[in-house]
């Protein structure tokens, strides 16, 4: 298929096509019958430029590196098409919280027996290179000078604590520190530095970083907003007609990633084929795996289209259990059609899909990967205090701070500014990508005492729900 639909990738500004190949299902998950390779070398060989996998995949990265000899990607072969490889966005995976940790403690996210490959990786640093060998080296640890990934993810995020530990000597890479957060290590294997202590050969082994999860939207914004220095360039992110109905992506984590300017990719469009034939729960076998092309009450390039439609995705990486000669009845095929759009579905469009995925008794399908709904929020850790930073002739000032609210299924539209029940002033929602709070500075006549007054900050999001904050007082 000539002349694919790109959309740049955010502060990468690498352009990507709009469908990229995921790492599961069938390259992961094989039945009889099955050949993964072929897959993988279809989807490049249709134009497919972003490619997804992971450590914890299995086979995954070994069905990739199979694929990449005959394609002619691995360096330092005779058969090396350096053009084709640059044009590819290759996505790695670390399930690793750390790069360096007192010896025989451990953080409970790590893994370090290996996937039954033959390696035994003790952090992101050993995982990374063992992404490189497997897909382009001996699958033993060796790997060709000039393997790279174009990013390395830190996979599942889930809670505060892993954001916490990743970003453990950032930017402080102290030589003596007994415990290093993964993120410093990587910003070694990318720089060419050393400044961790974990890249003693300054080799360059990935490009760009980013974060992946299915769970915890607010864990998203965290690191987003930890990230001073931006250098998480990505955020992998689940996004399907589901998402509404639990604590919701779409207005959330989506929308701070879009405000930080970062590539974000559309995953479990399908719900990991829960839309389809089996319960809500992760696939684990080739059984689970989804072999036709969508379903006459659920077609595929609906769910493709509505991902793509949301603000902010630049691609979507479902996994492909069935490839054909047919292009009707191959997967690839029909997917990369479905995701040639240029223009997104409108609003109108999307709640219909929403509503076919109800009808077919399907809108629970996110319930095994995705927090449960809690619904518009209050905006977080407000305050209230005198405000003797920006003194004010004849006036006494008092400055109400606050963090965003987290979004249900409507984007938040403002923030209202109470005292003593009446609103004294509005300020617009904006992502917050930052740590920066959003303020207000209320002014008080000099006579007044500000112990008198209770303020709160109401949010109100786009459909006109409402939620308060509790009194405060002036500290």
């Amino acid at each position: 298929m000539a002349n694919l639909v790109t959309r740049r990738l955010g502060r990468t500004n690498r352009q990507v096509t709009t469908l990229g190949l995921g790492g599961q299902a069938s390259i992961q998950w094989t039945a009889e019958g099955i050949d993964p390779v072929a897959i993988i070398e279809k989807a490049i060989r249709l134009g497919i430029n972003y490619l997804d996998t992971s450590n914890i995949y299995g086979s995954s990265q070994e069905n990739y590196g199979k694929a990449f000899k005959k394609l002619g990607l691995v360096p330092d072969t005779s058969n090396y098409d350096k053009k084709l490889r640059e044009s590819i966005f290759l996505a790695g995976k670390t399930h690793f919280r750390t790069a360096r940790r007192p010896e025989n403690d451990r953080f409970r996210t790590d893994f370090s027996e290996g996937m039954g490959d033959g390696f035994k990786t003790d952090n992101a640093v050993d995982d990374v290179k063992r992404s490189l060998s497997l897909m382009f080296g001996d699958g033993k640890g060796g790997y060709p000078k000039g393997a790279y990934l174009d990013s390395i993810q830190f996979h599942n995020l889930n809670t505060f604590d892993e954001i916490d530990m990743l970003f453990e000597g950032f930017p402080d890479t102290s030589q003596d520190r007994p415990w290093m957060g993964a993120l410093a290590a990587m910003l070694d294997l990318r720089d060419g530095t050393n400044r961790s202590g974990c890249n003693s050969d300054k080799e360059k082994l990935v490009k760009h970083i980013g974060i992946t999860g299915h769970w915890s939207t607010a864990t998203h914004i965290y690191a987003i907003q930890r990230d001073d220095r931006r250098v998480l360039d990505t955020l992998l992110v689940t996004m399907n007609p589901s998402d509404g109905q639990y604590m919701a992506h779409h207005h959330n984590a989506v929308e701070v990633a879009q405000a930080a300017d970062m590539g974000i990719i559309g995953m479990k469009i399908f719900a990991d084929a829960a839309y389809y034939h089996k319960e809500p729960q992760f696939s684990n076998t080739p059984a689970d795996v989804y072999y036709d092309v969508g379903s006459e009450k659920l077609p595929s390039n609906d769910l493709v289209q509505y991902a793509l439609s949301i603000p902010g995705i630049s691609t979507v990486i479902p996994g492909i259990g069935h490839i054909d000669d047919n292009p009707e009845k191959c997967q690839v095929s029909q997917n990369l059609k479905a995701a040639q759009i240029t223009e997104p579905l409108n609003d109108s469009d999307l709640k219909t899909i929403e509503e076919k995925v109800s009808a077919a008794g399907k809108h629970k399908a996110n319930s095994y990967f995705q927090r449960s709904a809690i619904g518009l929020t209050p905006p977080r850790n407000a305050g209230v205090e005198s405000d003797t930073s920006m003194p004010m002739l004849g006036r006494n000032a008092v400055r109400v701070s606050w963090d965003t609210a987290y979004a249900g299924k409507w984007a938040i539209d403002r923030y209202d500014i109470l005292r003593n029940g009446e609103v004294i002033g509005t300020v617009p929602h904006t992502p917050q990508f930052t740590r920066d709070r959003f303020v207000y500075d209320d002014q008080l006549d000099m006579d007044a005492n500000v112990n008198d007054y209770k303020y709160k900050v109401m949010v109100e999001d786009k459909k006109g729900d409402r939620v308060e904050s509790a009194d405060m007082t002036v500290i």
